[in-house]
């Protein structure tokens, strides 16, 4: 008795997230159904393109929770999917565009039988077959915002001949948003996510693999104790060919109609286990050096030295009715050879004086930077400012100005500031759920969203950052955040329809074609919005705002 019992107890955990699932499952099977036949219906529309049509553009409408890819072969960036809220609907999106880097233009892509709108989804790029595109999941949202639908279906982008394919294969993960996914060898890894109804809502913590040469689904079984359920973690590969799992975000029940967000900031390494084919273990790790503050909503990317970067994202501060947060700008590269967090620092842009000093030696470049120190008066200006994250905890972030004025001329005590220093600083606002893409040696940041009071701010610049520089970020595409359409939850039912139609005329749209707002809107990772009894952070986009009802995803 005694042994059976123990086997039960261990068993335990396991079955109660299986029973949940299976709860969540049966409450949200009806509302998905009612979504389906929109989803058809936008299918439908989808389906009267026969021919593939390119037609060049002004840059992508505002815009967050799509994915951002960079092409394997050409100079180009594939922007795909992604919603926007204007404060009565959301619409979701399946387009895709193209950006060329050495031209900076878009151009709108248009292909038969694409997949569904969608926001919140993962999409991984192979250099197979002259590149391809593959995306997984993700949500669609009706357009009141109230109910949601998880996609479970794996699609690929054949970039050589600009097609669409959907990959039927069975034994995949179940319907989610906010999950994450990277290419490992031949086979597409997928971790985490989660799904929700109207009423009820799941986190994972599972791991599949999708083996690119044999189409085919296999969930993996890690031995040892891996990270607890989660949306929105960075996954990233490391050079020994290992997984890092980071941070993230969750929810739990603590009373009826309460919830209670937790942002993750502990860190895994899955790696498979010498000799055994197929099989996997999880290891807890702890990073030195200078690690991110807790957050949701932060963005990924790897470096060209295969150091994974982190950007932005809000501290939440929540409360039992309100969720309220600070949006960050800043940058964070994970150094896995190491196992060390570095602050992402930047020198400023380049002085007169610095160019006329090549006799001395050249400073250290790139994320390890802030490990050299000295300054003069002929370096750089370190400008600090403090950011105070949601429990209290005052951080502070450093960033270089060049040195003004010709060289030996002393420097008088107005010419102090940064702006006199170089001029205006030139960084992308505080955000979350961006959308970022390395290509070259360059990062680029389009799009992701912060808010003003109750005002969900949807934004669509665009930037570059050398990242062996590490000088100055570059405005691609600059916009007004003020110019943004919103529209009050009191606006008469006639400025809605009013603001709707700008909208369409903006994406392209009609009425018929916009989708919901995206439930994921307030999830962390790679996107949200939260507000007074906020849904929880989506996965793809965990991010919470205040006074806005949204969710992370990514």
């Amino acid at each position: 008795m005694g042994k059976k019992g123990k086997k039960e107890k261990g068993r335990g955990a396991e079955k109660t997230a299986a029973k949940m699932e299976r709860k969540v499952s049966k409450r949200s099977r009806k509302e998905e159904e009612d979504l389906e036949a929109l989803i058809a219906h936008f299918q439908t529309l989808d389906a009267t393109r026969t021919q593939i049509v390119e037609t060049p553009c002004p840059p992508p409408s505002p815009r967050l929770h799509a994915s951002l890819s960079a092409h394997p072969e050409k100079d180009e960036l594939i922007l795909f999917g992604g919603e926007y809220f204007n404060g009565q609907k959301t619409f979701v999106y399946n387009e895709l565009y193209v950006y060329n880097i050495k031209k900076d233009t878009w151009t709108k892509v248009e292909i038969p039988n694409p997949p569904p709108r969608r926001c919140a989804h993962q999409a991984v790029v192979v250099p197979q077959g002259g590149g391809q595109l593959w995306v997984f999941g993700g949500e669609f949202a009706s357009p009141d915002g109230e109910q949601f639908y998880h996609y479970k279906d794996l699609w690929v982008l054949h970039l050589a001949t600009k097609t669409w394919e959907q990959v039927r294969s069975t034994g995949g993960p179940s319907g989610r948003s906010g999950h994450r996914m990277v290419a490992w060898k031949k086979q597409l890894i997928l971790f985490g996510g989660f799904h929700e109804s109207t009423r009820d809502y799941i986190y994972y913590n599972d791991v599949y693999a999708f083996n690119l040469d044999t189409f085919s689904w296999s969930r993996l079984s890690p031995s040892g104790a891996g990270p607890t359920p989660r949306s929105g973690c960075q996954m990233s590969v490391t050079p020994q060919g290992g997984i890092v799992i980071y941070g993230g975000y969750s929810k739990q029940r603590v009373k009826k109609d309460v919830d209670r967000g937790t942002q993750h900031s502990d860190m895994y390494l899955l790696q498979p286990e010498d000799g055994k084919e197929g099989s996997w273990r999880w290891t807890r790790i702890n990073p030195a050096g200078a690690k991110p503050t807790p957050r949701s909503g932060f963005s990924v990317a790897v470096t060209p030295n295969h150091q994974t970067l982190l950007f932005g994202g809000v501290c939440d501060e929540e409360e039992e009715e309100s969720l309220e947060g600070d949006f960050l700008n800043d940058l964070h590269f994970y150094d896995a050879t190491r196992n060390r967090w570095f602050t992402g620092q930047l020198k400023g842009p380049k002085s007169e004086k610095r160019k006329r000093r090549r006799g001395k030696k050249a400073e250290p470049e790139g994320p390890d930077r802030q490990e050299h120190g000295g300054t003069s008066a002929q370096e750089p200006l370190e400008v600090v400012r403090e950011v105070v994250t949601e429990d209290g905890t005052v951080i502070t972030i450093k960033q270089m100005f060049a040195t003004p004025g010709p060289a030996g001329k002393p420097q008088s005590n107005e010419e102090d500031s940064p702006d006199e220093v170089g001029g205006p600083v030139v960084e992308p606002s505080p955000r979350s759920n961006a959308m970022l893409a390395v290509k070259h040696g360059r990062l680029y940041l389009y799009g992701g969203m912060f808010e003003a009071g109750d005002r969900q701010i949807t934004l669509s610049d665009l930037y570059c950052l050398d990242l062996q520089k590490m000088q100055e970020w570059t405005a691609l595409v600059e916009m007004d955040p003020g110019t943004q359409e919103w529209l009050e939850e009191s606006d008469s039912e006639e400025d809605s329809n009013e603001g709707e139609g700008t909208e369409d005329e903006d994406s392209g749209e009609s009425d018929k074609e916009a989708g919901g707002e995206c439930g994921a809107c307030a999830h962390q990772g790679q996107q949200e919005t939260h507000g007074p009894a906020a849904p929880e952070p989506r996965a793809l986009h965990q991010t919470s705002t205040s006074g806005v009802t949204s969710l992370p995803k990514p």
